[in-house]
């Protein structure tokens, strides 16, 4: 007959572990599906790291800032008048000068040569000029007397005549000799015209004559005083006072004419030349104010030149000084420079984010209530100074916003400060 069988203990257990495996792994199954509905932890930055700024409602300073130096406003450079070598340097930079200082001798013995003839020529010149006056008023001279001599004939022809025409009429005369008296006072006469037209013509051409030698006089006498200049040039002197800035030749050195020789300025009439951005700089007008600060003070200025064309990315700006210098400031003094755009009024700005340009939209993490987690969100920028920035839209005053450079974070939108 058959026998049942009842289940054994072990079938038991063995059942109560596939439950609980089951149970087990439905359990895991549904944590895993919680876990990834849920938003990854945020990393975590040490708030030490991040710069990070207040947004703030007020007045708002537009300017721009750039590096520059202090250069002379007027630099006089002495050329070489002629060619020459470099003798004697009897001055060095950083002296005070003045229009007679020598600062360099020069030597050209051919030039001086040159001169000496000239001279000569010019002394030669001007003893013809004398001869030929003296010549002239000679000629003069005897032709006045040619002249008061034909007069004088003329007279006597005349009275001669008349005296022979009143003794012909009593018979006293012949008749020839009447006619011979006439001939000859005639004569006289028109011998006594032609040496007046003499004289005047003899006194037209003094004048010309004595023009051309006195032109060729001058023509010798300046190219003299030319070379001799050019000799006295060999001797360098600045033309002004001030100081000298540099001497750019050395001893023995052959020069050519506009050559170079030394530059002198007076230190004390100085102006900057800030390289400001050409991205900022478009706003930058003539007469707007500025800041020079030197390390050793602050010295008021305005904009008195922008240079119209773009060096290596940078716009050359003047600013001319306004103020006393302080102690330290001279020619090629590296300098900062901040020029005042414009003034805003009651307007949100914030720092300068590390890559936000005006007029642009950025990402920004602004920090939560308690300032421990901070988000990402969306921010148009306004107008930028050296160091603020406008808030057009998406923060408001009192917002507290990180402005480092968060590239690293690009693909996280919440960060954990602690």
């Amino acid at each position: 007959m058959d026998i049942e069988r009842p289940t054994s203990a072990r079938n038991r257990r063995r059942r109560r572990k596939y439950l609980y495996a089951a149970g087990g792994l439905i359990i895991l199954v549904g944590i895993t599906v919680g876990l990834s509905r849920l938003d990854p932890a945020p990393p975590s930055i040490d708030r030490a790291t991040v710069w990070i700024d207040t947004v703030k409602r007020g007045p708002m300073l537009r300017s721009v800032r750039g590096p520059g130096t202090l250069v002379p406003r007027e630099v006089r450079w002495i050329p070489a008048v002629t060619q020459g070598r470099v003798e004697r340097i009897l001055v060095l930079p950083g002296t005070r000068v003045d229009d007679s200082t020598v600062l360099i001798e020069l030597s050209n013995p051919e030039l001086e040569q040159t001169a000496r003839d000239a001279e000569w020529q010019w002394k030669a010149a001007s003893a013809d000029y004398r001869n030929l006056e003296v010549q002239l008023d000679s000629q003069l001279f005897n032709q006045q007397a040619a002249v008061a001599q034909a007069e004088a004939e003329f007279k006597e022809a005349s009275l001669r005549y008349e005296k022979n025409e009143i003794l012909a009429r009593e018979g006293l005369v012949s008749e020839l000799d009447l006619k011979l008296s006439e001939a000859r006072a005639e004569s006289t006469d028109t011998r006594f015209k032609m040496e007046k037209k003499r004289l005047e013509i003899a006194g037209q051409a003094v004048v010309p004559q004595l023009e051309a030698q006195r032109a060729r006089m001058e023509q010798l006498r300046e190219l003299h005083e030319l070379r001799r200049n050019q000799v006295e040039a060999l001797r360098v002197r600045p033309g002004n006072s001030g100081v000298l800035q540099r001497v750019p030749v050395e001893v023995g050195q052959q020069v050519s004419p506009g050559a170079n020789l030394a530059q002198v300025a007076e230190p004390r009439r100085l102006k900057a030349e800030l390289r400001i951005s050409a991205t900022q700089a478009r706003d930058i007008q003539l007469g707007q104010a500025a800041e020079i600060d030197t390390r050793n003070g602050i010295i008021p200025g305005r904009v008195t030149r922008i240079d119209p064309a773009v060096q290596e990315g940078t716009v050359t700006v003047d600013v001319a000084l306004e103020g006393e210098l302080p102690k330290g400031a001279r020619p090629d003094l590296a300098v900062d420079g901040t020029i005042e755009i414009e003034r805003l009024e009651d307007v949100l700005f914030v720092g300068r984010p590390a890559y936000g340009r005006e007029e642009s939209r950025v990402g920004l993490f602004r920090l939560a209530a308690g300032g421990r987690i901070a988000t990402r969100i969306q921010v148009q920028l306004g107008r930028s100074s050296v160091s603020i920035i406008e808030i057009r839209e998406g923060l408001k005053e009192g917002d507290q916003v990180i402005l480092s450079d968060m590239s690293t974070w690009d693909s996280h939108d919440r960060i954990r400060l602690h």
